[in-house]
């Protein structure tokens, strides 16, 4: 017997193809816990170049037990590195590649990095990238972080090739 809320059948609806879930942001990069700061891709648009991604910040994150006890505040640089990893995915993407064995893409600079407000328990960050640019191995990206359609972070993100 069913119940007309609970069909016999589950309904199994498909995500759009320009968001992301855990699962396939760990396909492209190559961060594990607790360095993967990337919850979930909204919104990727291939054509403008540019993406827009979250990340949960929780109580639970291994860094607040240190900083600012008492008074919990995301480490900026770990907000920098979120603004980064939502910019590695929309690269990998847009080579159509994944997190290579022998090839490694390094944070390598920053220009015109702010901070406007802190980030913390409780808050999803929301991520946004932009490519300004990409030649010869060398991206540079247009980054923001936001809160609840604040700013809490923003600058330019330069990214590299290595071999390992």
């Amino acid at each position: 017997m069913t119940d007309a809320c609970f069909p016999a059948f589950p309904i199994l609806i498909k995500a759009p193809q320009n968001m992301m879930d855990i699962n396939e942001i760990r396909e492209l990069l190559p961060h594990r816990y607790p360095f993967l700061l990337v919850d979930r891709v909204v919104e990727m648009d291939l054509e403008e170049k540019r993406v827009r991604a979250y990340k949960n910040v929780t109580i639970n994150e291994p860094f607040f037990n240190g900083h600012f006890p008492g008074h919990p505040i995301m480490p900026g640089v770990l907000i920098i590195e979120a603004m980064a990893q939502a910019a590695g995915l929309l690269g990998f993407s847009l080579m159509g590649a994944k997190a290579a064995a022998d090839t490694l893409y390094l944070f390598v600079g920053s220009d015109n990095l702010r901070f406007r407000s802190p980030v913390t328990p409780g808050d999803q960050l929301t991520l946004e990238a932009r490519v300004l640019s990409a030649k010869r191995g060398l991206w540079k990206f247009e980054c923001q972080a936001s809160v609840d359609g604040r700013a809490v972070c923003s600058g330019e993100i330069i990214c590299a090739e290595q071999k390992k």
